[in-house]
């Protein structure tokens, strides 16, 4: 049965930072050694029954020595929530600057945003604990800031490589938009990884193909006036109402 969390550990006026980040080898060593074992542990019991006790326990440490780096377990899941993040954002912030946001055709924008939505899927999957790193972002008030501040990062690394190609977009309206997105492909990908019944191809098809649309939204340029047909001015339908005049006879 898993050790129940400090009282420390559960009240909200506690520090959730990292101690010290160590310099030497064998330091490093044993920090993330730390974060690993949580993160296997997280796949396991959930970020709710993990504690510094059972990383200890993993990890064959004692507390002093996991109190060195971290002053609880919020902590540690703090490290590897940006860690997640940071990861997520660098696949994202590299195809944004490789023209992943430039395509000729709907098609073609699609299957870019599948590759790149793909992609962070898999690394999420391959990080220990990943899905529910995610998770624990989500749902314990005092780390959603770290997921909301990745998403903000993104969609301004997007809009500003859109204002870039449309400068004479509005900034406050493509920033919003490059938010809605972004909040979007989170949504999508949190669907696929936390519901494994989920089809993911079908799903992050057909949150790519709003993406592409919307994107071909934004960026396309204003609609031209209608232009009025020049030439003679046409005649009115109207009668003109008068006396008739009398016929004549022979």
């Amino acid at each position: 049965m898993a050790n129940k969390a400090s009282k420390s550990e559960e009240q909200p006026g506690v520090s959730f930072d990292t101690k010290l980040r160590p310099s030497q080898t064998r330091a490093r060593h044993t920090f993330e050694m730390i974060l690993a074992v949580a993160g296997e542990l997280l796949a396991e019991v959930g970020f709710e029954r993990l504690s510094t006790n059972l990383v200890c326990e993993r990890a064959g440490l004692t507390p002093p020595a996991l109190y060195r780096y971290f002053p609880n377990k919020y902590a540690i899941l703090s490290e590897l929530g940006r860690r997640l993040m940071l990861a997520q954002d660098r696949v994202v912030f590299d195809w944004i600057n490789a023209g992943g946001l430039e395509a000729e055709t709907l098609e073609e924008a699609i299957a870019k945003y599948e590759r790149v939505n793909l992609e962070v899927n898999r690394i999420t999957k391959e990080i220990p604990g990943g899905v529910w790193i995610l998770r624990a972002l989500r749902a314990v008030p005092m780390l959603q800031d770290i997921r909301t501040g990745s998403s903000d990062l993104v969609a301004r690394h997007a809009a500003d490589y859109v204002m870039k190609r449309h400068p004479k977009l509005n900034p406050e309206d493509v920033y919003a938009a490059t938010r809605v997105i972004t909040e979007l492909t989170y949504a999508a990908s949190e669907m696929v990884l936390e519901q494994p019944e989920v089809d993911e191809a079908l799903v992050t098809r057909e949150v790519c193909r709003m993406m592409a649309l919307y994107y071909a939204h934004i960026t396309a340029p204003p609609a031209a006036p209608a232009k009025r047909a020049r030439g003679r001015k046409a005649k009115s339908p109207v009668k003109r109402v008068g006396k008739a005049k009398p016929r004549k006879t022979s």
